[in-house]
């Protein structure tokens, strides 16, 4: 049975620690230990790992840039989309591994045995891909207004000079907000989605049938990740254009 809502493992201090919180920590130990691998040596004819990470930073650097077309502000957002592809990316990709939502203990409730895993995709649990969402809409707002200043930001949303655009800001404003439920339901969705096809693809015919929905679980696990940070440096970029 695939549950809906992840399942508590531990309380510590109060706090619940979910299977899929605990995904997510491992995730992001992953990317540091990779990124101090590919550092921890700086030579000027770069190692196979070195070329790697230099490429992917470089190629990531040109795209933001050419999509800002201002390099003081591509400076200031280019460490936050990348590093919420990468995040993202891998905790996609993590889900995939052996373990993941296969081992666990048992617990009994109501004399029924539940089987209680001890890690679970992370983006398989609404509130991950929400404070994902809340990250990418605050970090634009913060952009908008140091970019253009308080006043001049904040005339997006509230503008009394007519009528026609107080009713646009009105729109605008539902719009930031509306951000916040397609940023972390799309991304949900397609993974918690892609889990339990894994999951009944298992149920019929093991070993054999799941090996291509892995496959296609890869390619999807990219695209939303690379999706969540387009829309990202989408969003910073419409942030720092003043309002018409």
């Amino acid at each position: 049975m695939v549950r809906f809502l992840p399942e508590t493992l531990v309380h510590i201090l109060g706090l619940p620690i979910t299977n899929t919180l605990l995904t997510t920590w491992l995730a992001a130990l992953i990317v540091i230990a990779v990124s101090l691998l590919a550092v921890r040596r700086m030579k000027m004819v770069p190692g196979t790992l070195q070329n790697m990470f230099e490429l992917f930073i470089e190629t990531a650097h040109s795209f933001v840039q050419d999509t800002i077309h201002q390099k003081k502000v591509t400076e200031l957002v280019f460490p936050l989309v990348t590093t919420i592809f990468i995040y993202i990316l891998f905790t996609n990709w993590l889900g995939l591994f052996p373990g993941i939502g296969s081992i666990g203990f048992w617990e009994t409730h109501g004399g029924e045995r539940e089987l209680v895993h001890f890690f679970r995709p992370g983006n398989t649990d609404i509130n991950m891909t929400l404070g994902l969402a809340i990250v990418s809409v605050l970090a634009a707002q913060i952009l908008g207004i140091a970019t253009l200043g308080m006043l001049r930001y904040g005339s997006k949303f509230i503008n009394f000079t007519n009528p026609i655009k107080f009713f646009v800001g009105i729109l605008e404003l539902i719009s930031e907000m509306a951000k916040l439920i397609s940023f972390s339901f799309r991304l949900f969705g397609n993974m918690f989605a892609g889990e339990v096809l894994l999951i009944v693809a298992a149920f019929f015919l093991p070993f054999i049938l799941p090996l291509p929905f892995m496959m296609l679980e890869l390619f999807v696990g990219l695209i939303q990740a690379l999706v969540f940070a387009m829309l990202t440096l989408v969003f910073l970029k419409t942030a720092t254009e003043e309002a018409h």
